[in-house]
Order: C-alpha cells, then sequence, then structure tokens
C-alpha cells in the first residue's frame, strides 16, 4: 500500500491511471528537466555506441603526437598519436559503467538496511548507524583512496569501492524514511492484521520509497562520476590505454598553454554529463515531492 493510496478523499476509479501517470507528466512538464534528460540520454547512447561510432581505435597510434586538427582528425591527436576525437567519445564508458554497478549496489543493499534499521529498530538499528557513522566520518575521496590501494583499480574494483563508499548515505536516508512511514495507519493495520516483517517491509514501506530512491541513484551516479574523473586526474582511477576524461585532463596539463583544447573539451563533456544528471534530478524530485532535507550526500 502506498501513502496516497491512503489518502482520505476517495478519488473515482477512472482516475487511478492519470493519478499514476503525474509524476511523468510533471517531469515531461519541465524544460530544464526534458535537456537534462536528452543530455544524459546523449551521453549514455554514446557510452554503448562509441566503438562503433568513432573513426579509429581509441588505442591506435595513427601519426606523431599532437597533431592540429584536420580533416582526418578533426580534434587532432594526442601526446602520443592517438586519435583525440575517438578518445573523448569513449571518455566517459568506463565512469558511467562504474557508477551506475556502484550505485546499483549501494541503492539496493542501503535500502536493506536502511528498512531494517527504520523498521524493527532496537539493537539492530543501533548496531547498522554505529557502522554507519564510522564510514561516514571518514571524507569520502580519502576513503575511495584508501579502498583504491587495497582492493586496486581494476573496474570490478572500482565499482565495488563505489558500492561501499555510497552505501551509508542511502541506509540513512532510507532509514529516515521507513520511521516516518511505519508510524502511519496502513502500516499499522498491516501488524494487527499479522502479517510478517517481509510483507510489512516489501508491501507496505517499500512502494513508497520509489520516488526517494530514484532521486537517491541519480544525484549518486552524478557524485561517483565526478570521483572517479577525480581519482583518474590523480593517477588513482582508470589507467591508460582506456580513456577517460578526468585521465584525459590531467594529460592535458603539460600541453595547456599549447593546445588547450585538450583540456577544454574533456572538462566541456564531463560538465555536460553532469549538468545533465542534476537537471534530471531536480525534475525528479520535484516530480515525486521529495525535498532537500530527505536527500543526504
Amino acid at each position: 500500500m502506498t501513502v496516497e493510496a491512503f489518502a482520505p478523499v476517495t478519488a473515482p476509479a477512472s482516475a487511478a491511471p492519470i493519478a499514476r501517470n503525474r509524476p511523468l507528466r510533471r517531469v515531461l512538464a519541465s524544460p530544464l528537466t526534458m535537456i537534462g534528460l536528452v543530455l544524459v540520454a546523449f551521453h549514455l547512447s554514446l557510452a554503448l555506441f562509441a566503438p562503433l561510432l568513432a573513426p579509429y581505435s581509441i588505442s591506435a597510434i595513427l601519426t606523431d603526437g599532437l597533431t592540429p586538427p584536420s580533416a582526418a582528425h578533426w580534434l587532432g591527436t594526442d601526446q602520443i598519436g592517438r586519435d583525440y576525437l575517438s578518445r573523448l567519445m569513449s571518455g566517459g564508458r568506463v565512469a558511467l559503467l562504474v557508477a551506475l554497478a556502484g550505485v546499483s549496489g549501494s541503492v539496493v543493499i542501503g535500502t536493506f538496511l536502511g528498512l531494517l534499521a527504520g523498521y524493527v529498530g532496537g539493537w539492530l538499528d543501533d548496531a547498522i548507524m554505529r557502522l554507519t557513522d564510522a564510514l561516514m566520518a571518514i571524507p569520502e575521496l580519502l576513503l575511495i583512496a584508501i579502498l583504491v590501494l587495497t582492493f586496486g583499480k581494476e573496474i570490478g574494483s572500482l565499482s565495488l569501492i563505489v558500492g561501499i563508499v555510497y552505501t551509508p548515505g542511502v541506509v540513512r536516508v532510507v532509514r529516515a524514511k521507513t520511521i516516518m512511514i511505519a508510524s502511519l495507519d496502513f502500516v499499522r493495520a498491516a501488524e494487527l492484521r499479522g502479517e510478517g516483517l517481509g510483507f510489512v517491509l516489501m508491501r507496505e514501506i517499500a512502494p513508497n520509497l520509489l520516488g526517494l530512491l530514484a532521486v537517491e541513484f541519480a544525484i549518486r551516479v552524478s557524485s561517483a562520476i565526478l570521483k572517479i574523473s577525480a581519482l583518474s586526474f590523480l593517477g588513482l582511477g582508470i589507467s591508460q590505454p582506456t580513456p577517460d576524461w578526468g585521465l584525459m585532463v590531467q594529460e592535458a596539463m603539460s600541453v595547456v598553454f599549447t593546445d588547450p583544447w585538450f583540456l577544454i573539451l574533456p572538462a566541456i563533456t564531463l560538465s555536460s554529463l553532469i549538468i545533465g544528471i542534476n537537471f534530471a534530478v531536480d525534475g525528479l524530485a520535484r516530480a515525486y515531492g521529495v525535498t532537500g532535507t530527505e536527500t543526504d550526500l
């Protein structure tokens, strides 16, 4: 059962499909949200199809290094002669994959732990929240760096690290919302009917978290992409020959005064993805009525 379903005013049966579509309509009604969704869709498509669309292989050394833009190489070549456009097109693939995989894991695990902590309470709540507080006391970049040195920086390891880092925040947000929902009458009614723990959590409380979780997921994907790019810039993340926008910015620092586009282009591309996600998040938050106090970065 959802919170809306327990509202005191009963809508006509014919209005139910309209009510269910209201969040989607609110999302589509905002121009900024639509811009964000288009940007996100563009980057996801680029990540999926870059190997097919790129004019050259991302690792092929084709000419001398740092050649200017030409008909053969629209954005020139990098320091060792690889086509810059091809590498720029593929620069977000690994970061997106790691962010999506890691944040998906954190949302699943964080939701499970948050539901238990918020509904069961007692010693279980104390144990989960003390562990959460301990992890959140460490600055995120420092924690990520420690975990990278521990687990390595392969794609699977980076996804695991992202999951570990973002799970505590999801736990706190879900726990707070669960405590609020658990006090409502329809949850009490389920308890009085003798429904078990699993039924109450999955059928009564969890459906009311979907809007919040959608916003949380998008926010943390945006944050994770920035963190992964920052790690690559610092030499702790994605490494050669895999293209990554953060790594491309780091490599461009040595030629920023002679070939500034090598720095500007990956920075703009990364920024467009983050801006797109943030615009989409804003629309989702408005559509589902999620306030800033409910989300926790």
